[in-house]
């Protein structure tokens, strides 16, 4: 079976748990892009208007702690977390 991949996946398999993201907000005042940055919590596939697409939550590192949604694709991964180092963390 050929199963085609969801808008944003391929995105979405490069990120984890744990990664450090950015994104850009247009800035009204500035008249120009801002980054922003934060951490994924969470990674989905969500229908979303009628298709399937991958939905990345992510809490920023500046701003209010609220969590956010995105599309995946919309996202660029700074810095990856260290899966092993995690694993052991819980581990202890």
């Amino acid at each position: 079976m050929n199963e085609e991949k969801k808008f944003g996946e391929l995105t979405a398999d490069e990120l984890n748990i744990g990664d450090i993201v950015e994104w850009s907000n247009w800035n009204d005042t500035e008249a120009g892009w801002e980054v922003r940055y934060g951490i994924i919590t969470e990674v989905t596939n969500e229908i979303k208007a009628g298709r399937l697409v991958s939905v990345s939550k992510v809490i920023p590192i500046n701003g209010p702690a609220t969590e956010m949604e995105f599309f995946t694709l919309s996202l660029r991964v700074v810095s990856h977390s260290k899966r092993e180092e995690l694993k052991n963390e819980v581990q202890s």
